[in-house]
């Protein structure tokens, strides 16, 4: 068994997605920061907190700087954190007289933080890509199977004739619904931070105020009145949609199991699992792995409410839970609505024959 299923040879390719664990990879991670140094850069020099010829020569090193990876790690074995050793490298590369102008004013949990943001952009752009097949797909398996029934269930027990349409809307309604809240999630977690060693830098005093507005705009992301180094409500509030979005395509897929149980009056699907045992056998693989995703997703964001308790000005143990947690629930998600797009492609036909209108 590998250390983690998200990228592990043999079960990535049921519970990972190779278009978002890229974001996570240490080269993306490390991208990131640089780009949130060359930009701090810029626009302290803008506004005359550093030495334009300063920014200048940060900015144009930043282009050219190839950090030393492995000593990165090994530092952060000591310091709990890349950007001393980052820093550090950049400093060295950036030479005198400018390498004092670098990470001027900011702190390691501002470079940090921005660049977790600046990688989720991306990352939810995926998402959102994917959760808008989805849907689609699901209204039109809806118009594929208009006027067929099967009996509805309740506490798992036959109930009455219902419309395959029925079921197929419970199944699109919440989609639907997470694609409408995503916009406040966007809003909320796609914003810059600098508060500085302490948190007091991005306050509302207007030359704070417009130093971080042009940071913001410079990395293209939004921005609040205060920094939000102990407030993190937004990246619990993107943790607990992702876990809406991955819990709805689990009862999908619960349901889906359940459906292929019951014989092909409910369902009729392709491309099931084999068994080593029973070749006869079609296992719904993907509807079983959207369940599990669900489950993961729901046992992750209960870490990340322990993680908004944070100490003080700033705490080392909450912050590193955050960077536990987060990726494998983003990848889970992501692994979710690629599992599903395919399960629905998969759905050749749902319930029997026509609703009688009742007539006749």
């Amino acid at each position: 068994m590998s250390y983690t299923p998200f990228n592990a040879p043999i079960l990535s390719g049921l519970l990972g997605d190779a278009e978002l664990t890229p974001f996570f990879s240490v080269r993306e991670d490390i991208n990131a920061m640089v780009r949130f140094e060359s930009a701090c850069a810029l626009c302290e020099g803008r506004h005359g907190l550093i030495p334009e010829d300063a920014a200048t020569a940060i900015f144009a090193a930043c282009k050219t700087f190839a950090p030393d990876l492995r000593s990165i790690g090994e530092a952060t074995a000591r310091d709990g954190v890349a950007v001393p050793e980052l820093v550090r490298q950049l400093r060295e590369h950036v030479g005198e007289p400018h390498a004092g102008y670098v990470h001027y004013r900011a702190t390691s949990q501002d470079v940090v933080d921005t660049s977790f943001v600046l990688r989720m952009e991306d990352a939810i752009a995926v998402i959102e890509d994917r959760l808008k097949l989805v849907d689609t797909a699901l209204h039109g398996l809806e118009k594929k199977n208009l006027g067929r029934s099967l009996m509805a269930r309740t506490r798992m027990q036959p109930a009455l004739p219902i419309a395959a349409e029925d079921r197929i809307r419970a199944w699109r309604a919440p989609i639907t619904g997470h694609l409408a809240t995503l916009d406040d999630v966007k809003t909320r977690l796609l914003v810059v931070q600098f508060g500085g060693p302490v948190g007091t830098l991005s306050g509302p005093s207007n030359d704070n105020a417009a130093f971080a507005s042009d940071l913001a705009a410079e990395l293209g992301l939004g921005r609040r009145d205060t920094c939000w180094h102990t407030d993190r409500s937004s990246i619990v509030a993107f943790a607990n949609w992702l876990s809406l979005v991955t819990g709805s395509l689990g009862k999908f897929g619960r349901d889906i199991a359940l459906m292929a149980q019951s014989g092909a009056n409910d369902i009729t699907l392709a491309g099931g699992g084999v068994s080593s045992a029973m070749p006869h056998k079609q296992n719904p693989v993907k509807a079983e792995v959207l369940v599990s995703l669900a489950h993961f997703n729901a046992v992750q964001v209960s870490g990340m409410h322990h993680a908004m308790v944070h100490e003080q000005e700033r705490s080392g143990a909450a912050w590193t839970l955050e960077w536990m947690l987060m990726p494998p629930m983003v990848v889970a998600t992501g692994a979710a609505l690629r599992n599903s797009r395919s399960l629905i492609d998969d759905i050749e036909q749902i319930g029997g024959a026509a609703v009688s209108d009742g007539s006749q």
